[in-house]
């Protein structure tokens, strides 16, 4: 059903994964000592005072990596009638997190090496942590699913 508390723990992890636009997932200082921001959609900068965006293909790439993986939780929620289909795609979702997961710090650590720099935690930024905590609230809707699941079974056997 749509009113139960897996639907809380699908929507609150789509809306953490499309915090990926707003947080970046790496801060780091450039050779000449400017700050840098790296998002999904880009390396964010400053350049004699003026803000700068860099953006390529690979970082369009990513952001359609990023608005698949956080729409899947969104799509699921629809998916209430089948509660099957439902765990599947949250396992898909967990499985792909955890590839884009793999992805940003490949990027990352991309980006850290052309500087001299390592990924630590002086680094890191707030988007790394979204992926864990969207993998956390879809465990939790899994376990409320599963839930439903083993309580409509035993509804049933009482027919």
């Amino acid at each position: 059903m749509i009113q139960r508390i897996q639907t809380i723990y699908l929507l609150v992890a789509g809306l953490v994964l499309f915090g990926l636009f707003l947080f970046p997932y790496v801060h780091y200082n450039d050779l000449v000592g400017l700050g840098k921001d790296v998002k999904v959609t880009g390396i964010y900068g400053t350049s004699a005072g003026l803000p700068t965006h860099e953006t390529g293909f690979y970082y369009i790439l990513q952001i359609i990596a990023t608005v698949v993986v956080g729409l899947l939780p969104l799509y699921t929620i629809f998916k209430f009638k089948n509660r099957k289909t439902q765990i599947k795609l949250i396992l898909l979702n967990i499985v792909l997190i955890i590839l884009l997961g793999i992805w940003l710090y490949a990027s990352a650590s991309g980006h850290l090496v052309t500087v001299n720099q390592f990924l630590g935690a002086g680094t890191i930024g707030v988007g790394f942590f979204l992926l864990p905590i969207s993998i956390i609230f879809l465990s939790l809707a899994l376990g409320a699913i599963r839930k439903d699941e083993k309580l409509i079974k035993s509804a049933d056997r009482l027919r």
